[in-house]
């Protein structure tokens, strides 16, 4: 099976073929990749070597010309490095484009902390109006890329990872996906940590939501999951822990309920390691995460 990655840049490719209207912006990374769709449209792939907030302020003005750009590097490079630049020439000027990352929370530990964003998408909610996609699997991702690509003039971040669950699940749209059905609580399950949770719940009473789309939150099924089942909800998020939880909160308003935020910790890991030891380490393991949420949900 390809990578999120990888199929980033055949998907891209291609629909840089077929579309004049987009254009991808690239700051070094995965230009290897690009060489082929550069040498195709030069106009429209753009190489602003390691220049990070040189990679949005082009985005930006290519989108007040009308076009649709996509910009891709790190998470940590791309969001958290650039966020002035997010902030006014995409969310000040009124223009629109995606943002592609890689890497995620900590898939490359052995390019230390500053290739690590944890906090991307808590960042990125400081912001109005920012659609986040966190795809599962390669396929949910072609069809997201797909989706983001065609859309008007809105602001997208799509977060591929390194993780993947081992299969896609089918029809997944922009909302919840009911997954399993329990009584017991709601978890919520996010992106690549799906089957994590698949397997931390095998047994448990609980229904199991899966979010490949974060933003804008399904705060209506959450709220008809939880009607169905006890109001205790997990929120399992592959990247910092509570970025969501105030969506929950705000989703249940008028239910009484209990929420649990799971994700990755704020303490720094400074040992290189593997990505499974990371992922280990942040409590996001089966062995884990089933601990937490069977002494949350009392099941």
């Amino acid at each position: 099976m390809d990578t999120m990655r990888e199929r980033f840049i055949s998907v891209t490719t291609h629909a840089l073929d077929e579309d004049p209207r987009l254009a991808l912006v690239l700051a070094e990374i995965t230009m290897d990749g690009f060489r082929p769709a550069q040498d195709r449209h030069p106009d429209r792939v753009v190489n602003v070597g390691i220049r990070e907030q040189l990679l949005v302020g082009v985005g930006g003005g290519l989108a007040l010309t009308g076009l649709r750009p996509v910009l891709h590097t790190f998470a940590s490079f791309l969001v958290e490095r650039p966020f002035e630049q997010l902030k006014l020439d995409f969310g000040h000027q009124g223009t629109g484009g995606v943002l592609v990352s890689a890497n995620a929370s900590y898939d490359w530990p052995a390019g230390g902390y500053t290739h690590m964003a944890p906090g991307d998408v808590a960042l990125l909610d400081t912001l109005d109006g920012w659609t986040v996609h966190v795809p599962g699997h390669p396929d949910e991702a072609e069809a997201l890329l797909r989706h983001a690509y065609a859309a008007g003039d809105d602001k997208v971040y799509v977060r591929l990872s390194a993780q993947s669950n081992a299969e896609a699940v089918p029809g997944t749209g922009l909302g919840l996906r009911t997954v399993r059905e329990g009584r017991a609580g709601v978890v919520v399950a996010v992106g690549p940590l799906l089957d994590n949770v698949l397997a931390a719940t095998e047994g448990l009473d609980v229904t199991v939501l899966y979010a490949p789309t974060v933003r804008p939150f399904d705060a209506a099924a959450l709220r008809a999951a939880a009607g169905r089942a006890a109001p205790d909800v997990v929120l399992v998020e592959p990247y910092l822990a509570g970025t969501s939880t105030a969506a929950a909160n705000d989703a249940l308003e008028q239910l009484p309920h209990r929420v649990l935020g799971l994700g990755v910790g704020r303490a720094e890991l400074r040992r290189y390691g593997t990505l499974e030891e990371h992922t280990a380490a942040h409590g996001l393991d089966p062995a884990s995460l089933r601990a937490r949420i069977a002494a949350f949900t009392r099941t």
